[in-house]
Order: C-alpha cells, then sequence, then structure tokens
C-alpha cells in the first residue's frame, strides 16, 4: 500500500463516524479542549479523547498545549490528500461521460 493510500485510508476511516465528523466539524470553526467537545456531545472525555486521537491519527486535527491542557484544532491542509482523490474521480468520471456522449454522436 502506498503512503497517499494508506492515508485516504485513514482519512474515510476517520470521517466515517458521524461523532468524528461532528468533532471536525466544530475544531474547523474554532479551537477547543476536549472538556469543550465533551461538553457539547453525549459522550464521555475518554470518548472523545479516543475519537480526537483517530483525527490526529489521519493527521485532521492536532493539539497544542496550553497549561494542564491540550487545545485542539483542525488541520488546514488536512483534507487536501481526499480533495485531490476525489477531484481524480470526478475527472474520471467526467472524461467517461464525455466519450460516452462522442460515441453516442458518432453513431446517429
Amino acid at each position: 500500500m502506498t503512503y497517499a493510500s494508506k492515508r485516504l485510508s485513514l482519512i474515510f476511516s476517520a470521517l466515517a463516524d458521524q461523532t468524528r465528523r461532528g468533532i471536525f466539524d466544530e475544531l474547523r470553526q474554532r479551537p477547543q479542549s476536549v472538556t469543550d467537545l465533551a461538553n457539547t456531545r453525549p459522550v464521555s472525555r475518554p470518548a472523545v479523547s479516543q475519537h480526537l486521537k483517530v483525527l490526529e491519527n489521519a493527521d485532521l486535527v492536532f493539539a497544542t498545549p496550553k497549561g494542564s491542557h491540550r487545545i485542539y484544532s483542525a488541520h488546514a491542509d488536512g483534507l487536501a490528500d481526499l480533495r485531490r482523490y476525489l477531484d481524480r474521480v470526478w475527472d474520471q468520471a467526467l472524461l467517461a461521460y464525455a466519450a460516452e456522449i462522442t460515441t453516442q454522436n458518432k453513431q446517429r
């Protein structure tokens, strides 16, 4: 498995979970601590920490130490690899569609 393929797998896996997507979306709005994130959802602080670990491993968020806390933020380029992948898939689909239209027009 290539690095890019492994990275995409980590991103897809991290964002497959609804709770993690919610956490990621909140962190895109503003940096927060585990406690802040846990206060806005029906899961425990340890569960939020585990979700953050998965998001961190996928390079979607990062933590900055602040006193006795860690403040989590969304990684600005965290979705760049996913975006490139989806752009390639979409480009291939459009090319296949254009080729089919050309074939259909030639058959008329």
